[in-house]
């Protein structure tokens, strides 16, 4: 979802604000096209599921839109101010939060991050597919180790995607936030499932990382391609 900077904490600014960034993305969706039918998108990511569904910062405002009506989706959201507001949307949308996220040397144990580990683990046992932006603030589209942490303990592969419309303004902050405009054509993309194994050592898993950054970097391109082509 979006961020707002400096934003008050009361909740019933809060509150408003995300009610409000909800109905502005589903307005976006409801006045779009698709180039991409999303019937031939879910044929390829439903017998993955329950997965781990990664994406980049600045990138995924219009992700929700991307499910299945049968998938259940729990995403990862931060526990700043701003966060509350990107929970209170998403939920409003049909998407659980989990709040917390860890740091981009792998800890999970601040930020609220070693509980929010354990409940995404719980929530894909429990076939919820897991959203998770892949890059750590202020280091836009670099993944970290987390999500294939997740997926190493979890057995749950990942799956890339990125969603793009044809209409949108691109922000100049550190993830070039993308902010969809209405009346667009939209693409979504999903990459190959990337697996890792319950017993991956420390090269395993840096291939991996790599893996999930460059396969994210090929569906963002792709998505923007399509949407920006004839």
């Amino acid at each position: 979802m979006t961020s707002f900077g400096g934003i008050s904490r009361h909740r019933v600014v809060q509150t408003t604000l995300g009610f409000l960034a909800a109905e502005y993305l589903r307005l976006v969706w409801k006045t779009s096209r698709p180039v991409v039918e999303l019937a031939d998108f879910h044929d390829k990511i439903i017998p993955e599921m329950p997965f781990i569904l990664a994406m980049w910062h600045g990138q995924h405002l219009m992700m929700p839109f991307a499910r299945h009506p049968d998938m259940k989706v729990k995403a990862l959201i931060s526990r700043h101010g701003d966060g509350e507001i990107n929970a209170i949307a998403i939920e409003r949308l049909d998407i659980g939060a989990v709040r917390g996220s860890g740091d981009r040397n792998r800890r999970f144990d601040l930020k609220g991050g070693v509980g929010a580990f354990k409940r995404m683990i719980d929530a894909l046992t429990q076939g919820y597919c897991v959203a998770v932006t892949a890059d750590f603030p202020k280091v836009a589209r670099v993944a970290g180790t987390g999500i294939v942490l997740l997926a190493r303990y979890s057995g749950r592969p990942i799956i890339p995607m990125a969603f793009a419309t044809s209409r949108r303004v691109e922000l100049s902050n550190w993830d070039r936030t993308a902010v969809n405009l209405p009346f667009s054509r939209t693409a979504v993309v999903a990459g190959e499932p990337i697996r890792v194994a319950a017993d991956a050592d420390e090269a395993v898993l840096e291939t991996a990382r790599r893996a999930v950054e460059d396969h994210l970097n090929a569906v963002t391109k792709r998505a923007y391609e399509i949407v920006d082509g004839p």
